[in-house]
C-alpha cells in the first residue's frame, strides 16, 4: 500500500497533481507569509489574528489557482458549481484554521519561536491534512 502511494507520487497521474498543488501551496504561504509579516510588524495585529486573515486570504488564492491549474481536468466552470467548490475548499481548509492556529501558538508562546518560523511549521503540518481532503472532497 505504502510502496503504490510513494509510485504513484512519482511516477504516476497524482504526481504532476500533486506537484502542482505543491507549487500552489508554497506560493500561497509565501503570500501568507508577507501578509502575515505585514499585519503584524506594520499594522500591529495580533499575530494570531493576522494569521487568521492571511490564512483566510490564502484560502481564496488557492482555490482560485487550484482549480484552474492543479486540477483543472475537474475544475469548476459554471458559477454555482464554482461557488460550492469554493465553499468546500473554505470547509476543508477552514477546518485546518484551528490546527494551524495551535502549532502557531503553541510554538510561539511555550517555544518561543518566531511567529514568522513558526507559521511555515504550521502551514507545512497542516498542509498534508489540506491536500488529502481537497484531492478527494472539493474536486474528487
Amino acid at each position: 500500500m505504502i510502496r503504490s502511494f510513494i509510485r504513484e507520487v512519482y511516477e504516476g497521474p497524482v504526481a504532476i497533481r500533486l506537484r502542482r498543488f505543491l507549487l500552489v501551496g508554497v506560493f500561497a504561504a509565501g503570500v501568507q507569509m508577507v501578509l502575515l509579516y505585514l499585519f503584524v510588524d506594520i499594522a500591529h495585529v495580533n499575530y494570531l489574528i493576522a494569521a487568521t486573515i492571511a490564512i483566510e486570504v490564502t484560502i481564496i488564492l488557492s482555490y482560485v489557482l487550484n482549480n484552474y491549474w492543479t486540477f483543472r481536468a475537474s475544475k469548476k466552470t459554471e458559477r454555482l458549481e464554482y461557488a460550492i467548490g469554493l465553499l468546500k475548499t473554505n470547509l476543508v481548509r477552514g477546518s485546518a484554521v484551528p490546527i494551524q492556529l495551535a502549532i502557531l501558538y503553541l510554538l510561539v508562546d511555550w517555544q518561543n519561536f518566531l511567529y514568522l518560523a513558526a507559521n511555515a511549521v504550521a502551514i507545512f503540518v497542516s498542509g498534508v491534512y489540506r491536500y488529502v481532503l481537497d484531492a478527494r472532497w472539493t474536486w474528487g
